[in-house]
């Protein structure tokens, strides 16, 4: 089974801000990375077909797959950091709270969120955050 990556979206307040903000870059030519400070131990078991898993605003909320893990020099600073490398498909997860952390962490396949169905609608989009907090909390959702 493979492992997956969790790590905070900062910054984008929604599934669309994230699209938008990747849509640019590939508009430009840049490649879909993410850069990290740390390079995983266990990158051979992500790329056996990994994601990484956003979570925005407080849930996890959608996956990338990670196609992969480039160990990179900054040429400015001479910092070595890991390029995170994604494919261009956002998935959308069930939405499960997650509190803020920093950097990433590995999620096994068996904690990670299921895909959602992409016909199928999910009323908690149009819910305001703090009421699906506090039913999911309540364990009625």
């Amino acid at each position: 089974m493979a492992l997956h990556l969790i790590k905070m979206c900062v910054g984008c307040d929604s599934v669309e801000d994230l699209a938008e903000w990747q849509a640019n870059r590939m508009l430009r030519g840049e490649p879909l990375i993410h850069r990290t400070r740390n390079f995983p131990k266990r990158g051979a078991e992500i790329l056996e077909g990994g994601s990484l898993y956003w979570i925005i605003k407080g849930q996890v909320r959608v996956r990338q797959r990670i196609t992969a893990l480039e160990a990179v020099t900054d040429v400015e600073g001479g910092g070595r950091f890991c390029a995170i490398h994604l494919g261009p498909d956002l998935v959308r997860v069930i939405h499960r709270t997650q509190r803020p952390m920093q950097g990433w962490r590995y999620l096994s396949a068996e904690d990670a969120p299921l895909d959602r169905d992409p016909n199928h609608k999910d009323e908690t989009e149009e819910m305001p955050a703090g009421m699906v907090k506090e039913l999911r909390a309540l364990g009625l959702m």
